[in-house]
């Protein structure tokens, strides 16, 4: 029969997105692994929905779960949808630079992907097929990047760069994803009946994953793996020792259980005394810079201060931090990082999306907490197949992983998908749980039913190719940024704009026509032609307009107002008229973005000592000392001002602060010294800083 061909297909593809997103990546090309899986979820999800809705214009059937749990989930994707609606910048929430994670567009794949799930993997068939897939998925995994903490340049394949590079995403993450397999294989040994081989394999990758999990040496890692472990080993010696037994029954004790509990405390309780050792011996470094989940419960408790309803709106907790980040960050080294996330996915979308978006999670999560435990107590307890209640511990997994930590596209995906087969092989044990519609037996509802299948094709078909045009874009935008002559980056820059356009592709294009302006400069005045001297004022315009246009593109992102300033401020260096006031005008907005930056009021103090106004350079670069109290730069910059208005004594007062934070800087030392002696030292355009707190804040 056409139909079930059609849905083969659409199963298939189902299951290459499913089983290959841990591993899947484009080799050899400039293109980001994230940006290759959302190509992999994109182009499988379209092919696997378009043969399914073939499939139902053949036998004219459509059957889909009636659950509160997928309807919960498409109250989650409508909370996006209308809050990506009211954003500030609209076409950053509804689809960021590349499918971003937590833009409305990725969350509509993600429900898509659970919604596919429920439909196409409610058969127990192939729902297995599906799990055996991810469980070969994740052995290719750990064993490549196994290779590659022996052979990392040989196993780089043109995209990776260190051992802690992953086919998966970042090293914690990986981490996170060793303690999945962990989990999955040790439930289905300690309550299932499975064949020894099977045992034997699943043993295996349980000593495998543990082994890589205590290379990356996460603690999060040892603490959400020891707490699952451990409530399985409660419920496997509670539900064999306690209560009565039917006669000759044996009791086995949940060895494998009580192991991993053991195992996992003993990393978390020792550190980094037995913690590091694997790591060390291996030569693996891993220094990932993330907010605290304090700092973010600060900044989305500031941020409902004033979005409370629908927040600031998907994919902007970079524009969010900016403006509410705590104080304390600046007396660390990451006083200028701009985070796209907080400690967790699930928390930085609470501060994206509002309260709505917090009670939908919370309905969604009360919901799949439910229906999960009714699964769990009764199949254990009737000893029915293993694979429903497993897809249910899978998601339950990686949602709790997503909640204290950015898991990445990769493990959030994989939730939704298992999410979407619990659900569909929960409603498919009972068919009061199945909404079915024919229509072929009506012409009214024929037509409308057909009509709408063929919109919902269509529409997943230019979704596909919309995104495939973008995909084009990102490899440009690499070639631009690998470029080793002008002419080269500007061709490629702008190819990548008239594919896709966004604000970083607009800040790009804006500083290689800076770059440009620069070598035109460096010929000398005298020596400039008029066709250079042309050059000149149409480079200047491109830039200016590349900064403008990433402006009006979000006007809410302070990145984009500091590119403005730094055009304003270099051609103000070439003497083009009120150029200075422009770029303090651009830096203050951008201060007003960001107003606990430093480094902000530092360029707007340098942009009024260029203009020669030292009263206001001096107030401004003041202003950056109170924010930040070690902050060499604007000692230093402070220090030259008084110097030039004469006042060498304050300058010598300056520079000496500057040099008891970095006392074994020479270049501070000579320019300390020629202070004193009354000689000329330039110093290079950026001073050192220093950290005397922790990473994480």
């Amino acid at each position: 029969m056409l139909s079930n061909i059609l849905d083969r297909i659409s199963f298939w593809s189902l299951f290459v997105v499913i089983v290959l997103l841990p591993v899947f990546f484009l080799p050899f090309t400039q293109i980001p692994i994230e940006t290759s899986k959302g190509l992999l979820l994109v182009v499988g999800l379209v092919v696997s929905v378009i043969f399914w809705i073939a499939a139902r214009f053949s036998d004219g059937k459509i059957s889909i779960a009636k659950s509160w749990l997928l309807l919960s989930g498409f109250g989650i994707l409508l909370v996006f949808f209308i809050s990506a609606l009211f954003s500030s910048a609209s076409q950053v929430s509804l689809f960021g630079i590349m499918l971003d994670i937590g833009t409305f567009y990725f969350m509509l794949g993600a429900f898509l992907l659970m919604l596919v799930s429920s439909i196409v993997l409610k058969d127990i068939k192939n729902a297995k097929t599906v799990f055996w897939g991810v469980i070969l998925s994740s052995f290719v995994l750990f064993i490549f990047q196994g290779l590659r903490l022996f052979l990392p340049d040989l196993l780089s394949l043109g995209v990776l760069g260190g051992k802690t590079d992953t086919i998966l995403g970042s090293w914690n993450a990986f981490g996170l994803f060793a303690g999945f397999s962990t989990i999955i294989a040790l439930f289905i040994m300690e309550f299932f009946s499975i064949p020894k081989i099977t045992k034997w394999l699943l043993g295996i990758l349980i000593i495998l994953s543990i082994i890589l999990a205590a290379a990356v040496n996460f603690p999060l890692v040892w603490e959400i793996l020891g707490i699952f472990a451990l409530i399985i080993f409660v419920y496997k010696v509670s539900f064999s020792f306690g209560g009565e037994k039917e006669e000759g029954a044996k009791k086995h004790f949940p060895t494998f259980s009580f192991v991993v509990v053991m195992i996992s405390l003993l990393f978390f309780m020792s550190g980094q005394y037995i913690g590091g050792i694997l790591p060390n011996s291996l030569g693996l470094s891993n220094v990932e810079v993330r907010p605290s989940l304090g700092a973010t419960m600060t900044v989305t408790g500031s941020t409902l201060m004033k979005d409370p309803i629908l927040g600031a709106g998907p994919n902007k907790f970079a524009e969010v931090w900016a403006m509410y980040k705590p104080q304390i960050i600046n007396s660390t080294q990451f006083w200028d990082t701009s985070f796209n996330s907080g400690s967790g996915l699930l928390p930085t979308f609470a501060s994206t999306t509002g309260v709505l978006g917090i009670l939908a999670w919370l309905i969604f999560f009360v919901l799949f907490i439910i229906a999960g435990a009714k699964s769990l107590f009764s199949s254990i307890r009737n000893n029915m197949s293993w694979e429903v209640v497993t897809f249910f511990v899978a998601s339950l997994y990686l949602f709790v992983s997503s909640f204290f930590y950015s898991t990445g596209n990769v493990m959030f995906l994989l939730a939704f998908a298992f999410t979407g087969i619990f659900i569909g092989l929960s409603s498919s044990s009972r068919s009061n749980e199945q909404a079915t519609i024919s229509f072929l037996d009506d012409p009214r509802k024929s037509f409308f039913s057909i009509l709408i299948l063929v919109v919902l094709m269509i529409v997943t078909a230019a979704a596909g190719f919309k995104y495939v045009e973008r995909l084009a874009s990102v490899s440009y935008f690499g070639n631009t940024l690998s470029a080793t002559t002008i002419p080269i980056a500007e061709n490629s820059i702008g190819k990548a704009i008239a594919l896709s356009q966004n604000d970083l592709y607009f800040r790009t294009y804006a500083q290689v026509y800076l770059t440009k302006i620069n070598s035109i400069v460096a010929k000398g005045a005298s020596s400039l032609s008029d066709a250079d001297k042309a050059d000149l004022q149409a480079s200047f315009d491109q830039a200016v307009n590349g900064a403008q246009s990433a402006v009006v593109y979000d006007k809410t992102n302070y990145l984009n107002y500091n590119s403005l300033g730094v055009v304003y401020n270099t051609v103000g260096l070439l003497g083009v008229k009120d150029a200075y006031a422009k770029a303090t005008e651009a830096y203050k907005t951008a201060s007003t973005l960001n107003p606990l930056n430093p480094g902000i009021k530092l360029a707007i103090a340098r942009v009024y000592f260029a203009d020669g106004k030292t009263k206001e350079a001096i107030d401004s670069a003041k202003e950056a000392l109170t924010l930040k109290p070690d902050y060499i730069e604007a000692l230093i910059t402070i220090s030259q001002i008084e110097k030039s208005d004469g006042n060498t004594s304050s300058a010598i007062s300056y520079a000496e602060q500057a040099l008891s934070l970095a006392p074994d800087n020479k270049d501070l030392i000579d320019y300390v010294n020629s202070l004193k002696n009354r000689t000329s030292v330039t110093l290079p355009s950026t001073a050192p800083t220093t950290n005397n707190t922790k990473a994480k804040q």
